[in-house]
């Protein structure tokens, strides 16, 4: 493909997702519909054309990963523990708790009663589908007001954190279960002290760099750090999460002489310019997944009788517990947020991720973005509904 054509499809595609972007916060229509949908639509342009778009299979695997630290590093620095928080700290991270074990154990129950597989694979099949989606819940929370926002924010950043960690420790345990534990409980305790030398070190980097291009390389150390861990099966995404809430509440951690070292006197401001950084990459990288993603879907996948009848009843398990979940959590906000459950990029990254000795027998590949696109459409179904109970 010539280069200038390529440069032009690229440009087209992040301008169409901004667009799709500014549709959504108007409309509360999830952007990652849109961008599904276009997709498939550029994937049946180019089968008319007989235009071969090579290596994606490589190329969504390595974008999902880029976006799932993205994703962690953002709801990192989005996390403040202050003391007037730990209500809504406490709160967000019950429901997540909550959310993700007994929605996981729902849903590997229901898959375990329809497949002949053991119940084990059923728990890694389900788990993915636990976990809310903090992109298209986020935007979509807009109208509602500055606590029920925050619950959603906090709540959503949680359970993509918890998820990931639960999913790594399912993987973990596939022999022993106790051996898990050990290993899981020595892997973190040894991350967490990497990520807290890292934190120290690249916060004296930010506070002592002059030079116009800072925070680029910074990322990249934090992009090669991830990539060792993982390569020793550490639980690389810690580091990701302690460096965003070390730079988000600096207060807490950095005193006295320390604060004078590392810290100068434009910390906000760059932490500020962080934070729009790390956002607009995430976007970015969010907008060509879901384009690839919906650009490799085959449709036949997407009405299959079995695929829709296991992704509506993760959807009904998905609503029902989350209505409980908040009567226990939140009941005064059960109605607004109960339908704000959508499913995303961490979900369909993980199911992928699932080694193919522990995939489920009879589990369709439709399934994914099949339960991306009806919780989305739950959520729109539920704001429209929940505008038309304000203006009666």
């Amino acid at each position: 493909m010539d280069s200038s054509i390529l440069i032009i499809v690229l440009s087209l595609a992040v301008l169409i997702s901004y667009g799709f972007d500014l549709f959504s916060s108007r409309f509360k229509i999830p952007s990652v519909l849109l961008l599904l949908a276009l997709g498939m639509l550029t994937r049946q342009a180019t089968d008319y054309f007989s235009v071969r778009v090579p290596y994606l299979d490589t190329i969504l695997p390595t974008l999902g990963t880029l976006g799932l630290i993205l994703i962690v590093l953002e709801g990192g620095l989005d996390l403040e523990l202050h003391g007037e928080r730990l209500g809504v700290l406490r709160r967000t991270l019950l429901a997540s708790l909550l959310s993700i074990i007994g929605g996981t154990l729902l849903m590997a129950g229901t898959l375990y009663l329809l497949l002949n597989d053991t119940f084990y694979h059923c728990l890694i099949a389900a788990l993915p589908f636990s976990i809310i989606s903090s992109a298209v819940a986020n935007a979509s929370v807009t109208n509602l007001s500055d606590g029920k926002q925050d619950f959603v924010v906090y709540e959503s950043a949680f359970a993509g954190i918890l998820g990931i960690m639960a999913y790594n420790f399912l993987l973990l345990s596939r022999d022993s279960v106790l051996g898990a534990v050990w290993f899981f409980a020595r892997d973190t305790l040894v991350m967490a002290l990497i990520s807290l030398a890292c934190c120290f070190l690249l916060l004296y980097l930010i506070s002592r760099i002059n030079h116009r291009i800072k925070f680029l390389p910074i990322i990249s150390v934090l992009f090669l750090v991830y990539a060792l861990a993982e390569i020793n099966h550490l639980s690389s995404l810690l580091l990701i999460l302690i460096f965003g809430l070390f730079l988000n509440n600096t207060e807490l951690f950095i005193r006295g002489t320390l604060s004078r070292i590392l810290k100068n006197d434009l910390f906000e401001k760059e932490l500020d310019q962080l934070k729009n950084l790390t956002a607009e990459g995430a976007f970015v990288v969010r907008t060509f997944f879901f384009l690839i993603f919906g650009y490799i879907a085959v449709p036949s996948e997407l009405i299959d009788t079995d695929a829709l009848i296991v992704s509506a009843l993760f959807v009904f398990i998905i609503i029902t517990w989350r209505w409980l979940t908040l009567r226990i959590t939140y009941p005064s906000a059960a109605r607004p947020l109960l339908w704000i459950a959508p499913r995303g990029l961490i979900t369909i990254l993980l199911y992928l991720n699932i080694p193919e000795n522990l995939r489920l027998v009879g589990f369709r590949e439709g399934i994914p973005m099949l339960v991306v696109v009806m919780s989305s459409l739950v959520m729109i179904g539920g704001a429209v509904r929940g505008q038309r109970l304000n203006n009666e």
